[in-house]
């Protein structure tokens, strides 16, 4: 006869591991679950905080969160824009350099989002193009700098331009000579020779980018400034500087004396 006090001798460890069990599943849970925008605290949101305190007061991310709309199921909109953001450096400048299948990589961007983060960079570089036009006298190799950089900072391949200038240093045009690899641009003399004729110009800057970021020059752009220069003098024309560009910086070929 069993008595009415039996327990199974496996009983109670039966019992922790019941316990312990829940407990592990709730915490595995917990661990991706998210708190969506909608239930932060109202001056957290991106949009009441715009509202609040002014486009200033928000980070990147929470700019760009709005634009998007929305997240996905476990990252909220502002940490799917920072997550964007660090693959390129946490930079505005680095998001110039996502392409539309870069951005649609990241899991809760799909093609309309993507194209609105696009716009919105395309957006910030055509303001900094509306602040260089204002430079219609180049006075210093910086100016072509401040000239230059909204249309060739955020290539990834070199391009060259040519500053076309009157006696005043005053800027007539802007034109594109050449584009070419990683490391190197062709520049055919001549193409810059007859668009300086055929603009007027009296004198002109040569400008080409370095994606690397590594300012100095090459033997090529060494060659290339020497033969620019006099073939310009041949035609009485005055080649005033050559300017190689990065991210922020120059190397100015008339400052270090070698024109």
């Amino acid at each position: 006869m069993i008595r009415k006090d039996f327990r199974p001798f496996n009983t109670s460890e039966s019992n922790k591991v019941a316990e312990q069990e829940p407990a592990a599943e709730a915490k595995e849970k917990s661990a991706d679950v998210y708190t969506s925008i909608k239930h932060w605290a109202e001056e957290d949101r991106p949009r009441e905080k715009l509202m609040a305190k002014g486009a200033e007061a928000l980070t990147n991310a929470e700019l760009l969160a709005i634009l998007i709309g929305g997240g996905t199921t476990k990252k909220s909109a502002v940490e799917l824009m920072q997550e964007v953001l660090r693959s390129c450096g946490d930079t505005l400048r680095g998001l110039n350099h996502l392409t539309l299948q870069d951005l649609l990589r990241f899991n809760g961007i799909g093609e309309a989002k993507a194209l609105t983060i696009i716009a919105a960079a395309e957006i910030g570089k055509r303001r900094m193009m509306e602040d260089s036009h204002k430079i219609q006298q180049i006075r210093t190799s910086a100016d072509v700098l401040h000239y230059m950089n909204p249309y060739i900072q955020d290539l990834n391949h070199e391009e060259c331009w040519v500053l076309l200038l009157n006696n005043y240093a005053r800027l007539i045009n802007c034109v594109r000579i050449s584009q070419g690899g990683l490391t190197e641009t062709a520049v055919d003399v001549r193409v810059v020779l007859k668009e300086a004729l055929k603009h007027d110009a009296t004198s002109f800057i040569l400008v080409h980018n370095h994606p690397s970021g590594n300012m100095r020059p090459s033997r090529y752009d060494d060659d290339l400034t020497q033969r620019m220069s006099r073939a310009a003098a041949t035609v009485n024309l005055r080649m005033i500087d050559h300017v190689i560009v990065t991210e922020g910086e120059y190397y100015s070929y008339s400052e270090n004396g070698k024109i």
